[in-house]
């Protein structure tokens, strides 16, 4: 009998949990949420922005893996300097002479340049040269 009294008594911590969640919503009057038509607008600009230049990546991946493997005939290491060449300069002619972005190092920065896309590039890159180079290698 010693033994069950020293127990701490068990705590289901879920119904705890939704407990003061519901204490907390009583305790807050609803707030109406007023969303700055300027922030929201710039927001919109910039995921537009990183929108187009995700797509670029895009085809720009699968485009440079197709023409260096089977134009240049590009393999290897070189391939591999080929990849990182178009990764890192194609995002910034894109931004600065295609669509003419102006450089802000608070709303549009390098960051923001070379962020969107670089998965699918990568991807696209990839799947692009190795069924390129299987055909080659096949043919």
């Amino acid at each position: 009998m010693l033994k069950k009294e020293k127990r701490p008594k068990r705590v289901n911590i879920k119904k705890e949990r939704q407990k003061l969640i519901k204490e907390k919503k009583n305790l807050l009057p609803k707030q109406d949420l007023q969303v700055d038509k300027k922030t929201t607008k710039k927001i919109d600009i910039r995921l537009e922005k990183e929108t187009r230049l995700y797509w670029v990546r895009a085809i720009s991946g699968a485009l440079s893996g197709l023409i260096g493997r089977l134009l240049f005939g590009v393999i290897g290491w070189w391939l591999l300097i080929w990849m990182l060449c178009f990764w890192f300069i194609t995002p910034f002619f894109v931004s600065f002479i295609v669509y003419k972005y102006e450089y802000d190092k608070e709303e549009w920065s390098w960051k923001n340049i070379i962020k969107p896309g670089i998965g699918i590039f990568f991807f696209l890159f990839m799947i692009v040269t190795v069924i390129t180079h299987t055909f080659l290698a096949f043919s």
